[in-house]
């Protein structure tokens, strides 16, 4: 496969140029439709008006939302003017949001008014208060002093902000000529995205991706599944992943396909409108197939449109690929695995293999990359069959993480071998199998979870003395969230107390699912705490207090 060495702008300009009317977005549940033409149209009226507040090459554009319709027009127009688009997880909660503006020193936050229980205006009205009290064009934050601008995605008017409407009007002001020349400078090795991951160590790192590794690994993934601009993949995965901005936008832009969108994973919408946009793809995390496939209303919708997709984010069951792939009709549908850092795809299942290979492997390497597994204590690269670290290296490696050239270092080797922390074995047919991690990251349905950083946050409870979070096996979603306590001398608390604590502070996903209080914790002999073995045991030990695993 030759590499594409467009960028993002070019590669949506060369299908408005080529194939102006071809549907590019559709949104079915309120018949919004953009051709390429009309979403390029779109994209630079909106970048024009970027430039007119004062965005710039390189500086850092947060946009907090779900999977909305401008949240695409965001994503290229700031590719457009090479500034960088830092994709927020809807779930975030104050703090969170707060260390990642700090972190990624965001000049312009976008958002829309909130998602589930969060309200995202009043959140960030409490972080930047002087919203209220600047106008627009002079606002300086105590907190953040990279931030200019904040943006309302949507009609709404909110003090201190502007909105897209007026961003859009706000562009009519700036010529043509001058995003013409801003978009010459681009080049597809700069970063146009950052998402922020917890990696291997410590708290979340800005993951700095370019055009080159995204449009690439994008194209791979559809070429992988055999995608032609015929395709029209329903996509429910969010957008603030790489499941969403890349498996999916980059390997639709990269072949002139259709992107059918869903705002909020909803089994019955996700049915219905593969049925009426008839979908020859579908992604998702294998709870939200299972969540389709067990729908009272399933046996109504006609999905024999369907031919491919993703399942990706969590180990998939036998019977859940099996029933995909009759039920649904996804006879080829395939398997990645990757990480962001790897933009994310690193290796995949082909159209081609058994369900069982589908089930029970994660493929073999992406076009233009290679896989490795090497012993972690030795840096010996692994015989066939024998577990180790997998490692990959190619076009699709990130640029590093943001302002920390330590983690990079620790991530990607001298030789530029990517490390991604999991265990893994290579079978004799050449296929890879996950078998476990090295570090301690927990994935619950597809979120990267960092024990570290729900630790830190537990103790700040002042009855706690020492607390561990691991991984408990959940047959649901692959893992849940398990906190271990020892309390302090005299001191009580309640499994509902702590959940109360966390509420509101922390993502939900975050929460432990599991609240247990132990008196010790199993320790090697120099005095480091065991986690493997409170994992290999926590199933017996939630079994003994009678609480039910989900």
């Amino acid at each position: 496969m030759q590499l594409l060495d467009y960028t993002l702008g070019e590669m949506l300009e060369k299908w408005a140029t080529e194939t102006p009317d071809h549907e590019f977005i559709v949104y079915p549940d309120r018949d919004l439709r953009f051709t390429y033409a009309q979403f390029d149209e779109r994209v630079n009226c909106l970048a024009k008006g970027l430039l007119y507040i004062g965005v710039r090459e390189g500086d850092k554009v947060g946009i907090w939302a779900n999977n909305v319709p401008d949240w695409l027009t965001f994503m290229f127009a700031t590719a457009k003017i090479g500034a960088v688009l830092v994709t927020i997880n809807t779930n975030y909660k104050l703090s969170e949001l707060e260390y990642l503006m700090q972190n990624a020193d965001i000049h312009t936050l976008c958002l829309v008014d909130g998602f589930r229980d969060s309200d995202y205006v009043s959140m960030v009205f409490e972080l930047v208060p002087e919203l209220k009290s600047t106008t627009r064009e002079n606002l300086r934050a105590a907190k953040f002093p990279y931030l200019r601008n904040v943006v309302f995605i949507g009609q709404e008017k909110h003090r201190g902000m502007y909105n897209t409407t007026e961003l859009i009007l706000l562009g009519s002001h700036v010529d043509d000529l001058e995003l013409e020349t801003v978009k010459e400078k681009v080049n597809c090795h700069d970063v146009v995205n950052m998402q922020y991951t917890s990696g291997t160590t410590g708290f979340p790192k800005g993951v700095m991706l370019t055009h080159h590794n995204i449009l690439n690994n994008g194209y791979a993934t559809g070429e992988c599944m055999k995608y032609t601009s015929k395709d029209r993949l329903l996509v429910c995965v969010p957008l603030f992943h790489c499941f969403g901005c890349v498996l999916a936008l980059c390997a639709i832009v990269t072949h002139g396909a259709t992107m059918v969108m869903v705002e909020n994973f909803d089994p019955l919408m996700v049915l219905a409108s593969v049925e009426k946009e008839k979908c020859t793809a579908l992604y998702g995390v294998p709870t939200m197939f299972i969540a389709e496939l067990n729908h009272p209303m399933f046996s109504m919708f006609d999905l024999s449109s369907l031919r491919t997709g993703i399942m990706a984010g969590a180990p998939c069951p036998i019977e859940t690929m099996n029933q995909v792939m009759t039920r649904m009709n996804m006879k080829d549908i395939i398997i990645v695995y990757g990480l962001t850092e790897s933009s994310p795809g690193m290796t995949a299942t082909r159209t081609h293999n058994s369900p069982e290979v589908r089930a029970n492997t994660v493929g073999f390497e992406y076009p233009n990359v290679e896989v490795k597994i090497f012993n972690p204590d030795t840096g010996e690269e692994c015989a066939v069959g024998e577990q180790g670290e997998i490692c990959c290296r190619g076009y699709n490696l990130m640029k590093g993480y943001y302002k920390n050239p330590e983690a990079t270092a620790k991530a990607i080797d001298a030789n530029g071998w990517l490390h991604s922390g999991d265990l893994a074995v290579k079978t004799e047919d050449g296929f890879y199998k996950i078998t476990g991690r090295i570090k301690d990251m927990i994935i619950r349905g597809g979120e990267n979870i960092y024990p570290r950083e729900i630790e830190n946050f537990l103790y700040n409870m002042p009855e706690i003395e020492a607390v561990e979070v691991i991984g408990v096996p959940s047959p649901k979603y692959g893992e849940q969230v398990g906190a271990f306590i020892k309390l302090k001398s005299g001191m009580s608390l309640t499994e509902e107390d702590v959940h109360e604590f966390c509420r509101g502070k922390i993502a939900r996903y975050k929460i432990p699912k599991y609240v247990v209080f132990v008196d010790s914790f199993p320790m090697t002999a120099s005095g480091k705490i065991q986690k493997y073995k409170m994992r290999e045991s926590s199933l017996q030990m939630l079994k003994e207090r009678g609480i039910e695993v989900e």
